[in-house]
């Protein structure tokens, strides 16, 4: 399958189209965007696009970023079912679908879904086409083609929602960017993305404000943090429900940001959120730690961790890096273990192949403090602060990333040691996103590109010189990674 634009080729690029942001949508939250059109448009010819990072895979649940319905028997979907994509047609009580056979499994990549559907063309195949990253899709588990002629539900007078099924449920765990519905055409993904001409397998947004977009249609730019359900095409505003201006974000499929790694769960078990930005330990075990979806390998990045405590009276967190995933085979080791995994213990320790160092330059930190990451690739060093102060001016030596078996270091969090029966907290990530659980940073700060949104600056003076760090994204990396 062919990728989406990555930030490298993008900064290459002179021209290049950007998406400067995107919706996350939080399952829990019941997050949509919703509108009942006043008059129906073509119930037979349409069009659904949109670039979507998936945050959660659940092979057993149905996870919808669009659907349109009148009733239990004249409805639309289209997402994931289980980890699979789907698109369902029930008119008059009389169900088709098409379900691939291809699964989408990772956090960390941005998709661009379509699907095109003309009902009155005579060859059954022709009236639901899907395309992922420009790409159509012929591989089916379930392949059902709507009766000829049929009026769907959508560009009818009922509701119609993105981020759920349209009836209230199946809400959708993901961000989601450039979100079009076209009411007429039975569109190919050209008319919203590209392959790149110099890396023929790179596919890329385009401009999508020139298309007809009909009666109904709407384009969804989420530029609008106040109006998240704007309508870019100048069509009425769809009605935001359970969505702030926090969750508008950077994270783009022009400018991929860093999250946490739901895949990277199987000691821990923790439960991820808000765009897998906050985990939550529920004290299932002493030693425990979560990592990210990119592991740099040069450059200096910084992130920012906010600890709240759930149940948990101690200090026994660990923030920091590490060169490996947490297995979870055998007995699960905290971070810091290992001798290339660097933890700040919320004792006031660093710790780091099973000891702890440098007691006497750091401080404890506990419920509703802050720590930042500052991760400087290109000299092996790592600085903490805590609520915007450094810790240690000299930082602490690492190994250096050429020494390294998968060359780099995820960033990572969790517990160290303490009553397993009593532990249980939530750590929240901004790596650049500007919300610790959808409640905004107070001061805004981004880095020197002006990417993210931080409560500190990134930028340290430390071993003797100023040093600039960068928001972990893709625009960042090609630059310095």
């Amino acid at each position: 399958m062919p990728l989406i634009l990555p930030g490298n080729v993008a900064s290459a690029l002179g021209g290049a189209y950007e998406v400067a942001n995107s919706c996350r949508f939080n399952d829990d939250d019941s997050a949509k965007l919703a509108i009942t059109p006043g008059s129906a448009g073509n119930r037979r010819t349409w069009t659904i696009s949109a670039w979507v990072k998936k945050t959660r895979n659940d092979g057993a649940n149905l996870l919808c970023f669009f659907g349109s319905r009148v009733d239990g028997i004249d409805n639309v979907h289209f997402g994931f079912n289980g980890d699979q994509l789907e698109l369902k047609i029930e008119i008059s009580d009389t169900v088709t679908r098409l379900k691939t056979n291809r699964k989408f499994l990772d956090p960390s990549a941005w998709y661009h879904i379509v699907a095109a559907v003309d009902t009155e063309q005579s060859t059954a195949s022709n009236r639901v086409k899907f395309y992922v990253n420009g790409v159509q899709e012929s591989s089916f588990a379930t392949e059902q083609y709507p009766a000829e002629d049929g009026d769907t539900s959508t560009n009818n007078t009922c509701a119609h929602t993105i981020g759920d099924s349209g009836a209230g449920s199946h809400h959708i765990d993901a961000y989601l960017a450039e979100v079009c519905l076209i009411d007429g055409s039975q569109l190919a993904p050209t008319s919203f993305g590209e392959f790149d001409e110099d890396s023929p397998t790179i596919w890329k947004p385009i401009d999508v404000s020139g298309l007809t977009f009909g009666t109904n249609g709407f384009y969804l730019d989420f530029e609008a943090s106040g109006t998240l359900g704007n309508d870019a095409n100048g069509g009425t505003d769809l009605t935001a429900t359970n969505l702030t201006a926090t969750d508008q974000c950077q994270d783009s499929p022009t400018n991929n940001f860093c999250t946490m790694n739901p895949l990277d769960n199987l000691s821990n078990d923790a439960t991820f959120s808000q765009g897998n930005t906050v985990t939550y330990t529920d004290g299932g075990s002493e030693y425990s730690f979560n990592t990210s979806t990119f592991y740099p390998s040069k450059g200096k990045w910084y992130f920012e961790v906010k600890v709240v405590a759930g149940n948990n009276s101690g200090n026994s967190y660990v923030i920091g890096i590490s060169d490996e995933v947490n297995f979870g085979s055998g007995s699960a080791q905290e971070l810091g273990h290992e001798a290339t995994q660097y933890a700040y213990y919320g004792l006031g320790h660093i710790r780091t192949g099973n000891a702890n160092t440098e007691t006497s330059d750091y401080n404890t930190y506990t419920d509703g403090d802050i720590v930042g990451v500052h991760l400087d690739l290109d000299n092996s060093k790592l600085y903490f602060s805590k609520n915007g102060t450094l810790e240690n001016s000299t930082g602490v030596s690492i190994t250096a990333t050429s020494s390294l078996d998968n060359g780099g270091y995820f960033l990572a969090s969790g517990y160290f040691d303490g009553d397993a029966s009593s532990n249980a907290a939530y750590f929240y990530h901004n790596f650049g996103n500007g919300d610790y659980n959808a409640t905004a940073v107070s001061s805004s700060v981004a880095d020197d590109n002006g990417y993210g949104l931080f409560e500190y600056s990134p930028n340290i003076t430390g071993d003797g010189s100023a040093k600039k760090f960068y928001a972990l994204c893709t625009k960042n990396l090609a630059e310095f990674g």
